[in-house]
C-alpha cells in the first residue's frame, strides 16, 4: 500500500494538483445540455464499447448485509456484464477511515458516501486537492443515461471550483418527524388533539396533574432527546422549522433569529413547570422510546420511519394504548410547519486512484439503464413488486428479503421515478405507510419547509464552521432549558456564536442565496 501525501500539500501546491486532475472540460463544466447529436453520440460510443469488462472495486456505506452476496450485486452483474468487489466503510466514524483510504490510494474505482455536511465538506476537501477524477468529459461521452435521469441543478449543486467531481443522489423533500401523543390518554380525559402550541402546554398539564397513565406521579408529559433540544414540530410554531430559515429573504441560522429567544422561553417555562422530563439532557433515543412504549410518557419527537418498531413495543407492554401525530402546532403569531430533507441523499465519486475510470462510469451509467434502474430500486413484477392503479406495491416477504437494502447500491437515481417506485417501501407495513402519508402527501404544502441549505453548492466557510456553531446551539439550547443558563445572558452567547464563524458563514451563505432565490 503506498502512501499518498497530498493530505499534507499546502494549498498551493494542492491547486495545481486539482488543476492536473484526470480530464478536461469547458469553461462552465456541464452546464451545457448535450445536443441529441452529442446524445446520440454519446449511446453509440458507448454501445460500440465491446469486449471483456474489468472487475470493479467498490467502497459502500455501512450496511448490515453483505453487499458482495446480496442479489442486487448478482443481479447487476448479469445486466451490466460489470463484475464488482464490494467493501464498505465502518458504521462508526466512517469519515475517518474514508481519510485513510483516500490518503492510502487504495484503488477503488467508486466510492459512494453520505450526503450530509460530513461527506459533502470531505468530498469537496478532495476535489479541491486533486484526490478525485473530473467526471465532467466521461459523464458526456460515456453517460448518456446519467444525463437523462439526473437534473441540471442536482449537477450544479455538486460542482467544486465549476467541475463535477460526483454523481448526485437527491433526497426527496421528506418530512421525517413530528410529535407522537398517547391518543388513549387524551379520551381518558376528554381533551382534543393539540393543534396550537397553547393547547399542547394545556394537554401536558392535564396529563401531569390528572394521571391517565396511571403511572401516579411518574407520569412524565413529555421527552425528548438530549441532544436534539430544538423540538420536532415545536420549532416550526417559531418559525424555525430547519437550522437556516428565510427571514425577510435572507438565510438566518436559528440562533441569530430574534425567535429563537421565543423558543427558548417557552421551552425553559415548560421545564420548570415540570412539563419537560427531567433527564432529558441525558436522554438518548432509545431511552425515549423505552419511557414511551413502557407507559411513562404522553408525548415524545418521532420519526414516521421507526413507527412500526415504537408501536409494536408499545401494544406489547400496554395492549390498550393508542397513538396519533399531533399536526403541525400554531403559534401565537399563526406560523407552523415542519423541516423536510433536501439535498444529496448520498454522493457518489471515482478516486484518482482508480485503474478504471471510464469502466466505473460505464457501469453507473448502465445501471441507469430504464429497467435495469427499475429492478435494481423494487425488483421484478410479480415476483418483488405488484403494480396496480398506479401504485407500486410489495411483495412480502421476498421484496424485504432481496430489496429490503437495494438503496445502498444506488450511484445515481432518476429523479422523476425514483420517487415513485419508492413508495413501494413504506407499503411493507401499513403503519409505516400511513405515518409517512400523514406527514407528507397530507400535508399542505405551505407546512413543508425543505431545508434551503439542501442544494447548495460547497460553501468553504459554511462547511468548515457549520458543525461547530450547531453543536454550540445544541449545547447552549439544552443549558437554558433546564435553567443551566439564564435566558438573560442570550445576547453574549450570540457574540460567542457570531465571532465562532457565524457572521462569515451568514455573509457567504447569502452571497449564495441572492442568486437563487425567486
Amino acid at each position: 500500500m503506498r502512501k499518498n501525501k497530498w493530505l499534507l500539500l499546502p494549498v498551493a501546491a494542492s491547486l495545481v494538483l486539482a488543476s492536473a486532475a484526470c480530464g478536461s472540460q469547458s469553461d462552465d463544466g456541464a452546464s451545457n445540455a448535450a445536443s441529441p447529436a452529442a446524445s446520440a453520440t454519446a449511446a453509440a460510443t458507448v454501445a460500440a464499447t465491446s469486449g471483456p469488462k474489468p472487475e470493479l472495486k467498490a467502497l459502500m456505506r455501512w450496511m448490515k448485509d453483505d453487499y458482495n452476496t446480496y442479489p442486487v450485486a448478482k443481479m447487476l452483474e448479469e445486466k451490466t456484464g460489470y463484475k464488482v468487489t464490494y467493501d464498505m466503510l465502518p458504521a462508526d466514524k466512517p469519515g475517518d477511515k474514508l481519510n485513510l483510504l483516500i490518503a492510502s490510494s487504495e484503488p477503488y474505482d467508486l466510492i459512494s458516501v453520505g450526503g450530509d455536511n460530513t461527506f459533502k465538506a470531505l468530498y469537496a476537501d478532495y476535489a479541491k486537492k486533486g484526490a478525485l477524477v473530473d467526471l465532467t468529459q466521461l459523464i458526456d461521452k460515456y453517460g448518456p443515461n446519467i444525463k437523462k435521469a439526473i437534473s441540471q441543478k442536482s449537477f450544479d449543486a455538486i460542482k467544486v471550483d465549476g467541475k463535477i467531481y460526483a454523481i448526485p443522489h437527491t433526497t426527496s423533500n421528506t418530512v421525517g418527524a413530528s410529535l407522537i401523543i398517547r391518543k388513549d390518554w387524551l379520551d381518558k380525559l376528554g381533551l382534543k388533539v393539540p393543534a396550537t402550541l397553547d393547547e399542547l402546554t394545556e394537554v401536558l398539564k392535564q396529563f401531569k396533574e390528572k394521571d391517565p397513565g396511571g403511572n401516579g406521579d411518574k407520569n412524565i408529559p413529555l421527552s425528548m432527546v438530549g441532544n436534539a433540544p430544538m423540538l420536532s414540530n415545536v420549532v416550526g410554531a417559531f418559525g424555525l422549522a430547519n437550522e437556516w430559515n428565510d427571514a425577510g429573504g435572507k438565510l438566518v441560522p436559528r440562533a441569530m433569529d430574534p425567535a429563537y429567544k421565543d423558543y427558548l422561553t417557552h421551552m425553559a417555562d415548560l421545564y420548570k413547570q415540570g412539563l419537560i422530563d427531567k433527564e432529558f439532557a441525558i436522554n438518548k433515543d432509545a431511552t425515549v422510546k423505552e419511557k414511551f412504549t413502557s407507559g411513562k410518557v404522553g408525548v415524545i419527537p418521532q420519526g414516521w420511519a421507526d413507527v412500526p418498531t415504537v408501536a409494536d413495543a408499545l401494544k406489547k407492554n400496554v395492549p390498550t394504548a393508542e397513538y396519533v401525530f399531533i399536526p403541525a402546532l400554531k403559534g401565537k403569531d399563526g406560523k407552523a410547519g415542519f423541516g423536510a430533507s433536501s439535498g444529496f441523499d448520498r454522493i457518489t465519486f471515482i478516486p484518482k486512484s482508480s485503474k478504471h475510470p471510464e469502466d466505473a462510469i460505464k457501469y453507473m451509467n448502465a445501471k441507469l439503464e430504464e429497467e435495469t434502474f427499475k429492478n435494481m430500486a423494487i425488483g421484478e413484477e410479480g415476483k418483488h413488486y405488484t403494480f396496480k392503479d398506479g401504485v407500486y406495491s410489495p411483495i412480502l416477504p421476498i421484496f424485504n428479503d432481496e430489496r429490503n437494502n437495494a438503496g445502498n447500491f444506488l450511484t445515481g437515481i432518476d429523479e422523476v421515478k425514483y420517487p415513485i417506485y419508492w413508495q413501494a417501501r413504506v407499503r411493507k407495513d401499513q403503519r409505516l405507510f400511513d405515518a409517512w402519508d400523514y406527514l407528507n402527501p397530507k400535508q399542505p404544502d405551505a407546512l413543508k419547509f425543505p431545508n434551503p441549505l439542501g442544494l447548495a453548492p460547497y460553501l468553504a466557510q459554511y462547511a468548515k464552521d457549520n458543525a461547530q456553531l450547531e453543536q454550540l446551539v445544541i449545547d447552549y439550547t439544552t443549558k437554558v432549558i433546564v435553567g443551566g443558563e439564564p435566558i438573560s445572558g442570550l445576547d453574549a452567547f450570540v457574540a460567542k456564536y457570531k465571532a465562532a464563524g457565524a457572521d462569515a458563514s451568514y455573509k457567504e451563505v447569502n452571497e449564495w442565496y441572492a442568486t437563487v432565490k425567486k
